[in-house]
């Protein structure tokens, strides 16, 4: 739930009681959940100032409801009027008919009919994923990303290879020579390498053409 910004965990009748000792070192540091978590004896007791409900089960039940996927759930939340909850149920038996009857809508996902069981964990992920794109949450790698290399560091390693591919009759026969160097130019420019990715390349390309036994300079 944290990793996708939710906060809000409403338990119902937990079969171990609450606070439960093993609940803090499974919630990997997700502390605030835990401590914001609130209990009731019924599910109709934990959503009653909830007006929208969403029950999730692979199985209809016998409930005749609408059905819709985490991201059109997501989609109605995160535009809905009034409280939401998406309602799970425990991890060996799912959700009792009666639960399912008492939500507005049923969420499922398309899933292999011959294994469609999913366990608590994998549930919760989709659901809170799919909301997430609504949440503008930030990208965790966004700002790990450097910018692509300057051209002349390009260049510089264009070069370098060249220099290196030259006495080997890698662009022989002549009447392919500049087909072959466009071509190479293409497939090292393409990727819009960053500068330190090509300055490892131009250190394997140094290492390469060194004499073996030879030292690299300091």
């Amino acid at each position: 739930m944290l990793n996708f910004g939710l906060t809000e965990l409403r338990l119902v009748a937990p079969r171990d009681g609450w606070p439960n000792p093993g609940a803090g070192p499974a919630a990997a540091g997700a502390d605030v959940v835990l401590e914001q978590a609130q209990v009731f004896e019924s599910l109709a007791d934990a959503v009653a100032d909830c007006a929208h409900v969403y029950a999730t089960t692979v199985r209809k039940r016998g409930v005749t409801k609408p059905v819709v996927t985490p991201e059109e759930a997501a989609r109605e939340i995160a535009t809905a009027e009034g409280g939401c909850a998406i309602v799970f149920g425990p991890e060996r038996s799912g959700l009792e008919t009666d639960d399912v009857a008492l939500a507005r809508k049923i969420l499922t996902v398309p899933i292999n009919p011959e294994f469609g069981s999913l366990n608590l964990a994998q549930a919760v992920i989709l659901c809170a994923y799919e909301w997430s794109k609504h949440a503008e949450l930030a990208q965790p790698t966004a700002e790990d990303l450097l910018p692509p290399a300057p051209q002349d560091e390009l260049e510089g390693l264009i070069a370098h290879l060249d220099t290196m591919l030259e006495p080997k009759g890698y662009f022989l026969p002549e009447t392919r020579a500049e087909a072959t160097r466009r071509t190479l130019r293409g497939v090292l420019t393409k990727p819009g390498w960053n500068h330190l990715e090509v300055r490892t390349l131009r250190g394997v390309l140094s290492s390469l053409e060194r004499k073996p036994g030879r030292k690299p300079r300091s």
